[in-house]
């Protein structure tokens, strides 16, 4: 049978189902035995016999994919691919697929769940309380304020929808920009120094790439609200 390396760690981790499709599909499944992310020199180790590989953020860089010689298929556990060597995958002749949309509602909760966390200063009052310091903290309001979007994908879309609940004034930008979701929604198409300079939360959503790398950095920084809050899920 064909052998297929799955690394990521909660992959088929509440059913064996996903498992037992593969099987009956003519596939071997290699899990991941090391409870972690696979390194450069483990993933050539794993990688040298399959004719498929379910990846992580393991790296599957041109140096492992180089020994994957019986490599005919990579399916990203995800959507980002910035730990994928595209350019060489497609030199080679290996589509790549990923899971566009699967993980967008629960990455805009968390999003969701790390503003509130913060705006309400939950973690300190959590330690506090369990140091017997039961002194009240007022923290900061979220109905009602502006929330900057850099990256109106999938995921951006869901994190729009959710702060709509929140009555947030809502600015965004994106290279591929959807107009009617934007009009539907009030959304405010903007620069990101725009967004830096206006918004009292800011959540990012964009892929690593060679024009999104060092986006943010001590400029934009220097041009947020004294309180300000950025959120990083990317």
């Amino acid at each position: 049978m064909k052998k297929i390396l799955i690394t990521p760690r909660s992959f088929a981790k509440h059913s064996d189902d996903p498992l037992h499709l593969l099987e009956a599909s003519g596939f071997t499944p290699v899990r991941n035995p090391f409870g972690q992310i696979l390194t450069r020199e483990q993933m050539i180790e794993y990688i040298r016999d399959c004719e498929g590989v379910i990846i992580g953020i393991d790296p599957l860089d041109k140096e492992v994919l180089a020994a994957a010689g019986k490599l005919r298929a990579i399916a990203k556990y995800g959507v980002g691919t910035d730990n994928i060597d595209l350019d060489y995958a497609r030199e080679r002749g290996i589509p790549v697929s990923i899971t566009a949309g699967a993980n967008s509602d629960a990455v805009a909760d968390f999003v969701f769940a790390m503003i509130l966390t913060l705006a309400r200063d939950l973690i300190v009052i959590d330690r506090n309380c369990r140091a017997g310091n039961w002194k009240k903290r007022t923290g900061l309001d979220v109905f009602g304020k502006t929330m900057g979007i850099v990256g109106l994908g999938a995921i951006g879309k869901k994190v729009a929808q959710r702060a709509i609940g929140f009555s947030m004034n809502l600015y965004a930008c994106d290279q591929h920009w959807d107009e009617d979701f934007a009009q539907r929604n009030g959304i405010k198409r903007a620069t990101v120094h725009e967004i830096c300079r206006e918004c009292d939360f800011i959540s990012l959503h964009l892929p690593l790439t060679a024009q999104t790398r060092h986006l943010i950095g001590s400029e934009e920084l220097a041009m947020m609200k004294n309180n300000a809050i950025l959120i990083n899920t990317a």
